[in-house]
């Protein structure tokens, strides 16, 4: 969430940043602002008030004391009265702050100067690209035919199960599965993160605190008669265990990590660019996050990158970094760096990772804090990257690793999976 002092101090900047969001926000700005002076005008006449009913309580001491009953009295009778003008003007602060948060909580985050301005996917910018793309043979088949063909993942039993983008892994795709969580929560480990497992439903304070709601209410699975949320990332829980904290500034950076199966309601087109493992309504994901000091997170992010590419890399996965246009960007993020895979027999490039920097926009939310040394307390940066989403890269393994004997694994997975090759 923005701050209000922020929007206040710089109109301009903030209506011009969040148009390359293609988010026009003047009317929206305007009605902020011209809410916030009637707020701050309430809040002094209710300051004036507690004030002069202070004052009025000594004197009413005062005049008990010294044996003025009758001159004590008229003063509670004023007393009283400037306590009913009190819970008025209380009353009215407390619908206008609610309406200034109303309207505060629909503003998306401002995006960072770097980010290109866009309306869609195709106006991202490639920043950096590795490894040679597969060339396979003609009879080289899709990813969900593979697992057909090797039984491995079931599409057809978890239509039967629960529909359409629920899979049941199976034998060697169960183990590939496991296999893959393991190698990225202990390569996050080794990078400094500490292990999290949080519970995959979060109530409504979670899900606002890091952004999903109201933005994407419609995208998470509701538990109605609870008013639970299943998790769309372990972001969500993972973010909020440091909600209304305020921490040491020797504690930053704080680093967690969690594997958690994923909800998204989303997931609901049709045709081949959803066929198979490319789009599921549950999936399997790592996540890291950092809440950092505000002068060090862009540096985090650079570190959080290259975490996640030497992961690719590892893999044997040809891969590109692209940088988010506005129009491509999610509702809470200053900047976001989005990774592809290459899924060689559909000839195209998969989306396995997003690796953002929020900066203060969630911790405002989150009343998340650390203490400088001067003393005050002042928002946290707080960043999250996929390391990794496993459907689409297991779509690539499949895919780009066939061979006639079978389909290869890369040998840093062989130590998790037990076996080199699926047959």
């Amino acid at each position: 969430m923005l701050s209000i002092h922020y929007i206040r101090e710089n109109k301009a900047e903030v209506i011009e940043r969040l148009s390359v969001k293609n988010f026009d926000a003047k009317e929206t700005i305007e009605q902020i602002i011209s809410i916030d002076e009637s707020r701050r005008k309430t809040q002094n006449e209710m300051d004036s008030l507690l004030q002069a009913s202070n004052q009025l309580a000594k004197q009413i001491g005062d005049l008990f004391k010294s044996g003025n009953t009758a001159e004590a009295n008229d003063l509670k009778n004023k007393s009283g009265a400037l306590k009913e003008e009190t819970a008025v003007l209380k009353e009215r602060l407390e619908n206008l702050e609610n309406e200034q948060n109303y309207l505060l909580v629909k503003l998306p985050n401002m995006p960072h100067a770097s980010v290109p301005v866009g309306k869609t996917p195709a106006e991202n910018i490639n920043v950096f690209q590795w490894g040679e793309l597969p060339v396979l043979p003609e009879t080289a088949k899709p990813h969900w035919e593979l697992t057909t063909q090797y039984d491995i993942i079931d599409f057809e039993l978890g239509n039967k199960l629960t529909g359409a983008g629920f899979p049941v892994y199976k034998g060697k795709g169960a183990k590939l599965q496991r296999a893959l969580i393991n190698y990225f929560l202990n390569s996050a480990v080794d990078a400094g993160y500490k292990e999290i497992q949080p519970p995959i439903l979060v109530n409504e304070a979670s899900g606002f605190g890091t952004g999903q709601l109201p933005d994407k209410e419609g995208q998470m699975y509701h538990v109605g008669i609870d008013n639970l949320y299943l998790i769309p990332t372990a972001e969500v829980p993972v973010t909020n265990i440091l909600r209304d904290v305020i921490l040491k500034e020797e504690e930053l950076p704080v680093m967690m990590t969690a594997y958690t199966p994923c909800f998204r309601r989303e997931a609901g087109s049709y045709g081949k660019d959803v066929r198979g493992l490319n789009r599921l309504h549950q999936f399997d994901k790592v996540e890291i996050v950092q809440v950092q000091h505000p002068d060090a997170s862009y540096q985090t992010l650079e570190e959080m990158k290259e975490h996640v590419a030497s992961l690719l890399k590892a893999l044997e996965l040809p891969f590109r970094i692209l940088r988010l246009c506005g129009g491509d960007m999610s509702f809470a993020s200053a900047l976001t760096f989005d990774f592809e895979v290459f899924s060689a027999a559909q000839q195209k490039w998969l989306e396995v990772s997003s690796v953002s920097n929020f900066e203060t926009f969630q911790s405002n939310r989150l009343k998340l804090r650390f203490r400088g040394k001067d003393g005050k307390p002042q928002a946290a940066h707080t960043l999250n990257g996929s390391a990794l989403a496993l459907p689409r890269i297991v779509a690539a393994l499949l895919e780009n690793n066939q061979t006639e004997k079978g389909i290869r694994i890369p040998s840093v997975l062989v130590p998790y999976t037990g076996f080199e090759y699926i047959d």
